[in-house]
């Protein structure tokens, strides 16, 4: 990986998702150890997965982790507190609202 180029790599992953009444959310996780960096990208292979309502589905699959170069991880540092914060909204006033 340079300065300015990208590189991709394979990495099996375990894809779970859950549509329950108190969840919904999917993770994946790399199952032979790989971490991502900031600035990196991950893009699983295969067909859209549906779980039903009220239960927890997990595949296997293979994730295509695409690299940041060396100047986008160091641009994804240094920028990430101040894009974090433009999502916090901060109020502080007197009024009841009703």
């Amino acid at each position: 990986m340079g300065l300015l180029t990208r590189s991709k790599e394979t990495a099996p992953c375990t894809v779970t998702i859950s549509h329950r009444f108190d969840e919904l959310s999917a993770h994946v996780r790399f199952d032979n150890g790989t971490t991502v960096n900031p600035g990196d990208s991950v893009q699983v292979q295969g067909p859209e997965i549906m779980a039903p309502f009220g239960e927890i589905v997990e595949e296997q699959r293979t994730a295509v982790i695409t690299r940041a170069s060396k100047l986008e991880q160091l641009w994804t540092r240094a920028t990430g507190d101040l894009e974090f914060m433009e999502l916090c909204e901060f109020s502080f006033s007197e009024e009841v609202m009703s």
